[in-house]
């Protein structure tokens, strides 16, 4: 699934000859970014685009908060928000997520700039390393935060 939207073309409110020069040129064809045909790290290496590494350790944290309380956070690179991550569109992102031996619980990253299912971003456990990669299609802002189909409390990660 992507999060792309389109138009339906209705041929039958279309021109004769709209038609015919669509055949003329080629015809028509459907294309599909990239970004969501290709996801392996290897292959995405070998196009010749610019690969962005990308490191971060997910672990629990105690952090103050106002009042002289903490919260324990899940963190990236304990911190909250995590990094910030900068790429330029096109650019192939290699991240790398590190769960350490000791942390007490699995975490996981959705990037939403991936446009990925998050089937992507199963748990990583303590540990656990995994890596993915996606092609930087769309251009924008977008956050990533703590995400993964068999992640329990998933809304303290996320919060």
């Amino acid at each position: 699934n992507t999060q792309i939207s389109g138009q339906g073309l209705d041929v039958n409110k279309l021109d004769v000859d709209v038609l015919e020069q669509i055949h003329q040129m080629g015809g028509l064809q459907l294309v599909m970014p990239q970004a969501f045909a290709e996801t392996d790290c290897g292959a995405l290496a070998d196009t010749g685009r610019t690969v962005v590494e990308f490191n971060l350790t997910g672990e629990s944290v105690e952090l103050p908060i106002m009042g002289g309380k903490t919260y324990n956070a899940m963190t990236f690179n304990g911190q909250v928000p995590g990094p910030t991550l900068r790429v330029t569109q096109g650019d192939v992102v290699q991240m790398t997520l590190v769960i350490p031996a000791d942390e007490v619980t699995g975490h996981g990253n959705d990037m939403h700039a991936s446009q990925m299912s998050a089937g992507n971003f199963d748990s990583v456990n303590p540990g656990e390393t995994s890596q993915y990669c996606y092609i930087a299609e769309s251009a924008g802002v977008f956050k990533y935060h703590c995400s993964g189909v068999h992640l329990a409390g998933m809304d303290q990660h996320v919060l």
